[in-house]
């Protein structure tokens, strides 16, 4: 609002118009201070609040539909009786009826017998699954341990025939010794020996003959194990035996050692000259 203030010279203020002044400026100290209590409000923080909206309201209206009234033939008709309106009364608000609790689903008779047979066999399944798996475990398990007795008999094949092997070496060996002594013994002459002594009942009875010998020639040269042959008079085998234990050979060496030779034979001849 402005205020123009006209100053004339001519004209001096009168008392009314101090009242007006006055009048006008507690009216601007009532607007600033106002405005000043607002703009305090708005920074800490007031906000307007807005007015509550009601609820609208749920008018019922019902249409009554009356029956015309009989008419006299002669007579004037009857005016119509005006109907006063009738309050509207609002409508309650609807109360929500309350929920019943929900039911178990129903499970039809055919479908659980469907679904209990499934699961049967389902489980079946997996115990013929099991079953196989343990059978061809045990499968496996006896085929390791068949495999295992067969390797191990093939070595234990193996070692009887490496030992026979060696046997049949041994003894091709010993009578290979003994084919040679055998066929030595006639060469096979020792170094030293002496002659038997002719028994004096022998020479007395003016008896003669042969006695064969047969005994070992160890490593060492020296005999072992001398017996004498059949066919030897009885009283020849007793200097026969003597004689033989007094023999020394040179040793047999067979691939580079000394041997035992087998079967030698020496025929000690009595003869009365």
């Amino acid at each position: 609002m402005t205020a123009m203030i006209m100053h004339s010279p001519s004209l001096g203020l009168s008392p009314l118009s101090g009242r007006s002044f006055w009048r006008n400026s507690l009216a601007a100290g009532l607007a600033v201070a106002l405005h000043a209590a607002v703009a305090a409000l708005l920074v800490l923080g007031w906000t307007a609040e807005k007015p509550a909206v009601e609820a609208p309201r749920v008018l019922r209206t019902q249409l009554v539909m009356l029956s015309p009234a009989p008419v006299p033939e002669a007579s004037a008709p009857a005016p119509v009786a005006e109907v006063a309106p009738q309050p509207v009364e609002a409508a309650p608000a609807p109360v929500e009826a309350p929920r019943p609790p929900p039911s178990k689903p129903v499970v039809e008779p055919r479908l659980q017998a469907q679904k209990l047979e499934q699961a049967t066999l389902a489980r079946k399944r997996i115990e013929e699954q099991k079953r196989e798996q343990q059978a061809q475990q045990q499968r496996e398990r006896q085929e390791n341990q068949r495999r295992q007795q067969e390797a191990e008999q093939q070595v234990a094949e193996q070692q009887r025939q490496a030992a026979q092997q060696a046997q049949a070496l041994a003894r091709q060996r010993q009578a290979e010794q003994a084919r040679l002594a055998a066929a030595d013994s006639r060469h096979y002459q020792p170094l030293s020996k002496e002659a038997p002594d002719y028994p004096q009942r022998a020479l007395d009875k003016g008896l003669q003959g042969d006695c064969t010998v047969e005994y070992s020639v160890k490593p060492d040269g020296r005999i072992d194990n001398p017996k004498v042959l059949d066919g030897c008079h009885p009283m020849f085998i007793r200097p026969s035996l003597t004689a033989a234990r007094t023999f020394r050979y040179q040793p047999r060496i067979v691939d580079g050692q000394a041997v035992t030779v087998p079967a030698v034979r020496n025929t000690f001849h009595y003869r009365i000259e």
